[in-house]
Parts: C-alpha cells; sequence; structure tokens
C-alpha cells in the first residue's frame, strides 16, 4: 500500500476525545464492561481501529496519525502520578517494589522460554522466540523494533520486525482485557478491600463521584498545569543528563522522577502554599491524560500488520496468555500479601506482562474506580516497569540472541 491518508495532529486528539467519549458511554451502558473492569478507552480504541482498519482495507490506503499530543497526555499523565507521590508512600512501597522486579525478571525467562519453544514448533528460528516473548510482549512495540534487526541478522528471518510488531499488537489488545476481570475475581474471591477506602483516589474517579467533587475552578486547574510543565520541564533536563551518563529511558520516566520532586519538596519549604497533590484538580486532568493517551494508542493499531502470522501467534500468544493470568493469580497475588494492593497489582501487572506501562495503568484505574484508591500500586509498578525492566530484558534477550 503507498499514498497513505496524512491524519494531522490536532485532527488525532480530536479524534482520540470521541474516541473515548464513545467507551466511556458503552461503559455507563452495558454492565459488562463495569463489572470486569475493561478501561473505558479500550472499549472506544478497539472500536474506532477496527472501523479505520476497514478503512485501509477499502481504500487500499493505509492511515498514518500524528503523535504528538498522545506523547504529551503520556508524559502529563506521568509527572501527575509523580506529583501525588509521597515519600511515605514510597517508604512503604519499598518492599513490594523489591518483589514485584523479581518477579517481573522471573517473568521476561518464562515468556522467553515459551517463545523459543513455541517458535521452534512452528519452524521459526530459535532466536526469534524473543520475538514471539519479552521482546514483544513485557517490552512493546519499541523493544521488539529495536531487536528485530539484530534477531534477522542471527537467524536469516527477514519478516523479524512485522513479527514483532503483529505479536506487540495482540499482545497490547490483550493485557487490556485481561487485568480487570483477573483483579474482579481476585477481590471478590477473597472479600478485599482499600485499607484506607476514605483515601483520595490519586487517579481513576469512582463511577458515582463523577461530577460530585469539590469546586474545580480554572485557577486550581491553572495551578496543577504549572506544576507539571515545571515537572515535564524539569523531566526534560534530566533525561539529558541520564542520556550523557550513557542510560537510554522513556521520556517519561524522568518526568515521573521530577514530579515526586516538586510533589515532596514544594509543600515542605512553602506550607501555606495552596495543595496540589491529591486533589480534585490533579486527578481530572491526571484522568483526562491516561484516557486520551490510551484513546489514541489503540484507535491506531494497525492490523493489516497480523496478515499471515495468524496460527503460530494464535497459539503462542494463547499459552503466553494463560502463563500471563495464572502468574499473577498464583504467584503474584500471593507472593504481595493477597491483600487489595496485590489485587490491584495483579490487574496492572497483567497489563504490563502482555501490553505496555500505559495499559498497565489504564487496568488499575479501571479496578480502582470501581473498588476503591491503591495509591502506592500507582507509583509501585511503573518504577519497576519503567527503570527495571528494560535492563533486566535486555540481558536475557541478548543471551539467547547470541546463543
Amino acid at each position: 500500500m503507498d499514498n497513505p491518508f496524512f491524519v494531522p495532529d490536532m485532527l488525532t486528539a480530536t479524534l482520540g476525545f470521541a474516541v473515548f467519549l464513545l467507551g466511556a458511554r458503552l461503559t455507563r451502558k452495558v454492565a459488562f464492561l463495569r463489572e470486569f473492569n475493561i478501561p473505558e478507552p479500550v472499549t472506544g480504541g478497539l472500536i474506532a481501529a477496527a472501523f479505520f482498519g476497514l478503512v485501509t482495507y477499502f481504500t487500499g490506503r493505509p492511515i498514518q496519525f500524528a503523535m504528538e499530543s498522545r506523547d504529551l497526555f503520556l508524559v502529563l499523565f506521568f509527572a501527575s502520578i509523580g506529583l501525588n507521590a509521597r515519600l511515605s508512600d514510597l517508604l512503604e512501597g519499598g518492599k513490594p517494589l523489591v518483589l514485584l522486579l523479581i518477579l517481573t525478571v522471573l517473568t521476561i525467562v518464562i515468556q522467553d522460554v515459551i517463545g523459543v519453544v513455541g517458535a521452534m514448533l512452528f519452524g521459526f528460528p530459535m532466536q526469534a522466540g524473543v520475538l514471539f516473548g519479552s521482546a514483544s510482549l513485557i517490552g512493546g512495540h519499541g523493544t521488539a523494533i529495536a531487536w528485530a534487526p539484530d534477531v534477522a541478522e542471527v537467524s536469516g528471518l527477514d519478516s523479524a520486525a512485522e513479527l514483532g510488531v503483529a505479536v506487540a499488537t495482540i499482545g497490547l489488545v490483550i493485557a487490556a482485557l485481561i487485568g480487570g476481570p483477573v483483579a474482579k475475581y481476585l477481590i471478590e474471591r477473597h472479600d478485599l478491600s482499600p485499607r484506607r477506602p476514605d483515601e483520595a483516589h490519586t487517579v481513576g474517579l469512582p463511577f458515582d463521584k463523577e461530577g460530585h467533587q469539590s469546586p474545580i475552578t480554572h485557577i486550581s486547574l491553572m495551578r496543577v498545569m504549572l506544576a507539571l510543565n515545571i515537572a515535564i520541564v524539569g523531566g526534560y533536563l534530566l533525561s539529558g543528563v541520564i542520556e550523557e551518563a550513557g542510560l537510554k529511558l522513556p521520556l517519561f520516566v524522568p518526568c515521573l522522577i521530577m514530579g515526586i520532586l516538586i510533589g515532596n519538596i514544594v509543600p515542605a519549604l512553602f506550607p501555606k502554599a495552596p495543595p496540589i497533590a491529591r486533589t480534585p484538580s490533579l486527578s481530572v486532568i491526571s484522568d483526562f491524560c491516561l484516557g486520551a493517551f490510551l484513546a489514541i494508542s489503540l484507535m491506531t493499531l494497525d492490523f493489516a500488520s497480523l496478515q499471515g502470522l495468524g496460527l503460530p501467534i494464535f497459539v503462542i500468544l494463547a499459552a503466553q496468555t494463560v502463563f500471563a493470568v495464572a502468574f499473577v493469580t498464583f504467584v503474584l497475588f500471593p507472593v504481595l500479601g493477597r491483600g487489595y494492593r496485590a489485587a490491584v497489582l495483579a490487574a496492572g501487572f497483567g497489563g504490563f506482562a502482555l501490553g505496555a506501562t500505559p495499559t498497565a495503568i489504564a487496568n488499575m484505574t479501571a479496578v480502582t474506580k470501581r473498588y476503591g484508591p491503591s495509591p502506592i500500586a500507582f507509583v509501585v509498578l511503573p518504577l519497576v516497569s519503567a527503570f527495571f525492566v528494560d535492563i533486566a530484558n535486555a540481558i536475557v534477550i541478548q543471551a539467547i540472541v547470541n546463543f
């Protein structure tokens, strides 16, 4: 296909808003979507992706979306997570952080074992197993694309990039659908509830409280946006320092760090200043940015990339999904203490293991929106998925590719 339809950034964002509202409308109308904690942008995003796929099929012209706004929404969201993080939360989250890191490394290894076995069963080179495993799943599209040339070079698999993108695409969809039902099962099976149910929602306004928060004014919104923008400016500067040190991290990670610093230092220096952390204004902006980011991400999925790879991907990803669900239910949940926070992290880890960090956050948001807050979960999981996973994943992938 050539001569693509080009969608400029403003129109991409506009479509993303419409797609999110479609998903939100359906979530409120269809009890099944609420009961099983399916994130609102997932419903609308997958419907839109199917529609755009049909447009491409019947016109013969792919659709190319500009993504600048989507990337801005992502860094705004993670900066807001940082502003909401208290040092006491980080200290309390130390043990879950270490345990989650260990479980993540174990997941990477098992995903690649499943991927290698599946690849060899279907006649692919052994090294292609990483593209059926952690490079595409826990790593996502970026990691799959980054490692595809190495896999192609050592294995002779010319379609390595297409394979990695296809697995990452389907994994993202599965990840967005399994986290909520898993959490629902764990929470209701074990009769769990938040330890502090009256705690403020850092992200994910409850359905029954939407539109009934304390006053949100243009002043409070401007104050929050100023803090977020300062965190992002600081994140850009910190990103440059980190890159010069030889470590490459996604931009949202230094923005998250700067948000944490600003959210804890400013109240200590200016105790009488109007609060920003855990305010309704910050919660609204956080929800808005996450919803817009995920709606745009899902509506722009290219299902055409899945053509010709059906059976191997279906069988191997079915095995990966069974493993992920069993792992979070019977290993991660007990190891993290069988409490409400463990159930929320199970939903997030399911999204992270098969998809991406924003999918994990969306899964947790859908759960806390219905059952109650769990602020530490929203700090712990991004730290693991952003800081540590790329390093651990690279070591395992490199070992298999060079085997």
